[in-house]
């Protein structure tokens, strides 16, 4: 049994690590070399295509763009996520139910049924082609899914905390910043890393409301190196590294954040 286990799992081991090592390689190949052969080293291991992406392409301004929709969006999101998920908690009833199924039908209309009165009223409010539009649809999209995980957490606080807070003259406010909000460090770890990677890897909602070069993100910018009759994959997979970087890195570092934080609120007592 035990070496079925590892059997398996080295086979699935090897099937994602192929493709990644491919890609890595690729990166280091000219076009023809890839379409000779997709698995083999590359003729000389030079940057050249590394430089060549941020030299050739405005890839720093698509760079900065990505990092700034995506942080603006997982903080304010956090934010009135965490402000709803305290919210349902303290309400409990019939009330905090109401408004917990209110977030969650949220998150059972596929985005692709939406686009187009989300792209209408985006646009009739003058958001398109607008870092501030596309973190407002970021929020508006996501927060279902933050409130879902959060208020799951927040449910097992243990009552008696609040109960002290109150007797001590403690108002709701002060209930969610010096106790709600601490005690939920690692469920709002854990959702902070999974807003994280929807938003960086986003390309629906840049791909329907950005136009203007000045203002695509990363993913969207890669779409640059598909053409119709050709498509430059050196810069594809460089980019798609690049783009990949900040959160394998992100993961490697929260990785303990990002399990005690799925994990906790499933057991109480």
């Amino acid at each position: 049994m035990k070496w079925t286990k590892k059997l398996l799992l080295f086979i699935y081991a090897t099937l994602i690590l192929v493709p990644v090592i491919s890609i890595i390689l690729a990166t280091f190949k000219t076009t023809s070399e890839i379409y000779e052969n997709i698995l083999s080293l590359p003729s000389s291991f030079n940057f050249s295509n590394y430089f060549g992406i941020f030299q050739e392409q405005a890839m720093g301004t698509y760079f900065l763009n990505s990092v700034l929709v995506t942080l603006v969006s997982v903080v304010f999101t956090l934010f009135f996520a965490s402000l709803v998920a305290f919210g349902i908690t303290r309400l409990g009833g019939w009330i905090g139910g109401g408004i917990f199924v209110f977030f969650t039908i949220g998150m059972m209309v596929p985005a692709q049924v939406n686009m187009i009165p989300l792209y209408q009223l985006v646009y009739s409010l003058g958001l398109t082609n607008s870092l501030v539009g596309l973190m407002i649809v970021n929020l508006s999209v996501t927060l279902p899914v933050a409130v879902f995980i959060l208020s799951g957490f927040m449910r097992s606080l243990p009552k008696s905390l609040f109960e002290a807070c109150t007797i001590d003259g403690g108002n709701n406010w002060q209930m969610y910043y010096r106790i709600a909000l601490p005690l939920s460090l690692p469920s709002l770890s854990a959702t902070a890393i999974f807003l994280f990677v929807m938003h960086w890897n986003d390309l629906l909602y840049p791909l329907l409301f950005i136009t203007k070069a000045e203002y695509k993100t990363l993913p969207l910018a890669l779409l640059e190196f598909q053409g119709e009759y050709m498509t430059n994959y050196p810069m594809l997979f460089t980019g798609v590294i690049i783009a990949s970087a900040p959160m394998v890195l992100a993961y490697l570092f929260l990785q303990r954040y990002f399990v005690a934080g799925m994990t906790a609120g499933s057991v109480k007592g």
